[in-house]
């Protein structure tokens, strides 16, 4: 991750929720009193941000608190200690929501992605992520899809060429969309078109292109498209991939799946914060 961008933005995130200060927990304590906060876990899962993440949280409120934290990508069971933070009491519950709120989605996400990379263990493909994500989180959430053991997709629309139908449909043809990308794109960057048949398929192999997505694609036309390339291009399937049914996708012969679920539909992990004085 970019530190920079990751304090920025965490900063933005205690303004947001903190507005003009924490007005019940400083009409209760005073600034001396000190306690240990620890985040336990509620159910199994893989951890992610605890101290990448949530430590920086804590010390934004209070470059003075200390805290130790599990190494993300570790698989935690209920009640085990995440994390534990050290400091002035009120500097401790400031940090809590912002802190738990980012974990808990971190951690929802590298949870699922791990399901995912369990399903296709020993077979020669990579689980990646897409670009449907949480505006303002997609550094986070495509930073916990890796601790997962997932793999990133581009990170934003300057980070690769990807051709997709409603592109192809403007501009009038495959062959007509690659030409134009390869008089204005650097060269420097790989080409990948969608393709939703193998008519489709063909078009792209005749336009020489590097990547070809195979778009919600059934995994007997996904192994007749891998027959058809013959790893001339590398082949990303995407589209209606679950749990149930990604094996089967890996097991056709891509070499890439990408999955907007890891993102866009991961459920936050339950965690809990508890405070000692």
């Amino acid at each position: 991750m970019n530190r920079l961008e990751l304090i920025e933005g965490l900063k933005r995130f205690l303004a947001e929720d903190l507005g003009s200060g924490d007005l019940t927990s400083e009409s209760i304590f005073v600034d001396a009193q000190t306690g240990k906060a620890c985040f336990i876990a509620k159910a199994a899962f893989v951890c992610a941000g605890m101290g990448t993440v949530a430590g920086e949280v804590f010390r934004l409120c209070n470059p003075c608190i200390e805290y130790n934290a599990v190494d993300d990508g570790t698989r935690v069971q209920a009640g085990d200690v995440l994390f534990t933070a050290s400091g002035p009491v009120i500097d401790l519950l400031r940090a809590e929501r912002v802190a738990l709120n980012l974990v808990q989605r971190l951690s929802g996400i590298a949870t699922l992605t791990s399901r995912f990379v369990d399903k296709v263990m020993l077979l020669p493909v990579k689980i990646v992520d897409t670009r449907k994500t949480t505006p303002g989180l997609r550094m986070l959430e495509k930073y916990a899809v890796r601790v997962g053991g997932g793999h990133n997709h581009r990170f934003n629309l300057a980070d690769g060429i990807l051709i997709k139908d409603n592109h192809i449909a403007a501009c009038g043809s495959i062959q007509k969309a690659v030409n134009r990308v390869r008089e204005r794109a650097p060269h420097t960057l790989k080409i990948e078109v969608e393709a939703e048949t193998l008519e489709q398929v063909e078009a792209c192999l005749a336009a020489d292109v590097d990547i070809i997505m195979l778009d919600n694609m059934p995994p007997e036309l996904m192994r007749q498209a891998v027959r058809l390339v013959k790893g001339r291009a590398l082949l990303e399937a995407s589209g209606g991939i679950n749990l149930e049914n990604v094996r089967a996708v890996a097991e056709t012969g891509v070499n890439l799946i990408s999955i907007g679920a890891l993102t866009h539909s991961a459920p936050a992990c339950d965690i809990s914060m508890e405070l000692k004085s």
